[in-house]
């Protein structure tokens, strides 16, 4: 289901294009996974599940000057974005998605069995075993930002690897999981192509006039690129993380993990 390497890098470097953003700007929506409350402070909503994940910064020490970038730019997004339409996360949480497995009311159904969660975890330890002796001891494995991505309901900075070998390594841990036998008997399966990037926030009050926005996007994008900011995110390590919502990634020490 995955793009091979020059299919994914030619359809993520489109949607950070002046034309892409013009586009998809027609399509935003609120995002449901946050609530405005009655004094005008936003809260969130349940969304619990479970992904694997790089370390979310507030655990990732060795990409801190990366996320600490990607937080100013947030901050410039939040500013010159319209008023009330992105509300931000925690840059503690910034992570990039290497294998989205099971959330929301899917969720809430699978636990209904007692013994899901430590099945769960015991099958992506299989996946980690199953690819690790391929997986590590390599070059390190580099993701490039390219530039401000819009999602329907949220903003991020979209990813793309420095090469195809960086490609091929997350791509191996992705088959490995998919096509993981009993954990498709627990109901993982892909339902996303995969396009890497780091959530920013996600959509608040979305404005009848979104003229400039596509204006200001692209504006930004090309600020970022043409800055002295780090512009590559490290790739070292995958980690099976539950959530609650969308603004913490938790784990255990005796959860599974996997060096590259």
């Amino acid at each position: 289901m995955d793009d091979t390497y020059s299919a994914y890098v030619n359809r993520v470097a489109r949607l950070t294009l002046p034309d892409a953003y013009q586009s998809q700007v027609q399509h935003l929506q609120t995002s449901p996974k946050f609530q405005r409350q009655a004094d005008g402070k936003v809260a969130t909503v349940p969304f619990p599940g479970y992904s694997v994940i790089t370390p979310p910064l507030s655990d990732d020490p060795e990409n801190a000057e990366y996320y600490q970038a990607l937080a100013d730019l947030q901050r410039q997004v939040c500013d010159r974005l319209p008023a009330d339409l992105v509300i931000p996360l925690p840059p503690d949480s910034f992570h990039m998605t290497l294998a989205d497995l099971i959330w929301d009311s899917a969720f809430r159904h699978a636990i209904e069995n007692p013994d899901f969660e430590q099945q769960l975890r015991d099958r992506i330890a299989e996946s980690f075993q199953q690819c690790q002796p391929q997986l590590a001891g390599g070059p390190p494995i580099y993701w490039q930002t390219l530039g401000l991505i819009l999602m329907p309901r949220a903003i991020g900075v979209c990813l793309a690897p420095k090469d195809e070998a960086a490609y091929s390594r997350i791509l191996q841990l992705r088959r490995a999981i998919y096509q993981n036998q009993e954990l498709i008997g627990l109901g993982i399966e892909q339902q996303y192509h995969f396009t890497a990037h780091v959530t920013l926030g996600y959509f608040g009050t979305v404005p009848d006039d979104r003229s400039t926005i596509s204006d200001t996007l692209n504006d930004l994008t090309h600020e970022w690129i043409e800055s002295n900011s780090p512009q590559s995110l490290w790739v070292h390590r995958a980690e099976l993380r539950k959530f609650e919502d969308m603004t913490r990634y938790d784990r255990q020490p005796d959860w599974p993990r996997l060096e590259f």
